[in-house]
């Protein structure tokens, strides 16, 4: 069964506008390349609504579209002596697959409906994919390890269920937003309303939780902006907690962030870009101060000694360096935020920030309390 509960009592600062207490951001929009070179800027920003009824993670709140919870019930994997098929739906070729492999898609999905996620859900796997192993085992008193056996396949199934895949048509809504390509440099990003996704595929692989190239892959002759357009896609979760997140932690270490009850049990863990070796995270206790939602990014030429000269204003949107949600912290500008580029997470680095994915931050997000504590190891 697919994890269920409700939070309650939660206690929500939305923030209208940061910029009167110039709010510095840390500079997380950087890959690992640029975080490393000599004379890197350091960066600022605050954090604004970009609208009083913009929701947190509204791309993922999107329910129009998919199929009817009878027919995404009907499952693809199966377990028999111990032992976990998949099957492929009707339409999708191990071809089309390429080197993705069913067992891989299936655990990705798994875990993507447990409470450790697994980042893009690509049908490859990869470190993202062994570090939600490792602490879904460790959650289930199957021990410290990245080993994927029967036992791990069985306990996954036993949790969630079998369903994999699903279909999804697109809708006129998905179509009718503006797609436009990001523009390069803060001056020219400066001049656009909004950062908003480049094209239909883009938008709905985020939704999906998916890879493009996988969702291309398993729909190669798909219009993505063409209304009606049938699409199969991943069983992704949709994840709930039976109890509150008490505490926050920012696993350095292990590219991780978990949110823990309060007798200490990890709820749930995301991969995470955390700092880099030039500008590292910080150390220490800080909280949940407040949230944006669709937050924008600034420029700030003041605070740094590298850059233009120049304060630039970056609109909200998904493709914005800090993505769709920021969760500020209250120190030093510190905050854990979204990313443009979700298939990188724990796989670059950041200026100090924390870096999840647009889906997973839109989640803790909906899930913390302000004033919980938040603590770097």
């Amino acid at each position: 069964m697919r994890e269920s509960g409700r939070l309650s009592g939660m206690k929500r600062i939305y923030i209208a506008s940061l910029a009167a207490s110039a709010l510095a951001l840390s500079a997380c929009s950087f890959s690992d390349a640029e975080a490393e070179e000599d004379g890197a800027p350091k960066q600022a920003a605050s954090a604004e609504n970009s609208s009083t009824d913009e929701k947190i993670g509204e791309n993922f709140n999107d329910k129009e579209g998919y199929d009817d919870e009878q027919e995404a019930s009907k499952p693809e994997a199966t377990s028999k002596d111990g032992k976990l098929s998949v099957s492929l739906p009707e339409g999708v070729t191990q071809q089309m697959l390429g080197e993705r492999t069913t067992q891989k898609i299936a655990l990705q999905v798994m875990l993507d409906q447990s409470r450790h996620s697994p980042g893009v859900i690509d049908g490859l796997g990869g470190g993202n994919t062994d570090r939600a192993v490792r602490y879904y085992r460790m959650a289930n008193d199957m021990g410290d390890s990245t080993k994927v056996d029967d036992e791990l396949m069985n306990a996954l199934y036993s949790d969630v269920g079998g369903d994999i895949f699903r279909t999804y048509t697109i809708t006129q809504k998905d179509v009718s937003r503006p797609f436009e390509q990001t523009p390069d440099g803060f001056e020219a990003m400066s001049k656009v309303d909004k950062l908003g996704y480049q094209t239909p595929l883009e938008m709905l692989a985020e939704r999906f939780h998916m890879d493009q190239d996988f969702l291309a892959a398993l729909n190669p002759d798909a219009d993505f902006g063409k209304v009606g357009t049938k699409l199969t896609i991943v069983s992704h979760g949709n994840r709930s907690f039976d109890s509150e997140i008490a505490r926050i932690e920012v696993r350095k270490g292990e590219a991780t962030v978990v949110g823990l009850d309060d007798a200490g049990k990890v709820l749930v863990s995301y991969p995470a870009t955390i700092g880099s070796s030039r500008f590292p995270s910080p150390s220490g206790k800080m909280e949940v101060s407040a949230l944006a939602m669709a937050p924008n990014y600034t420029f700030d030429p003041d605070s740094q000694k590298w850059g233009p000269d120049k304060t630039f204003i970056l609109p909200p949107g998904p493709n914005n360096p800090v993505g769709g949600t920021w969760i500020d912290l209250g120190k030093d500008g510190y905050g854990i935020h979204g990313s443009p580029d979700p298939q990188l997470i724990a796989k670059t680095a950041s200026h100090g920030c924390v870096r999840l994915t647009n889906w997973d931050v839109a989640e803790l997000a909906n899930a913390v309390n302000t004033g919980i504590p938040v603590e770097f190891v």
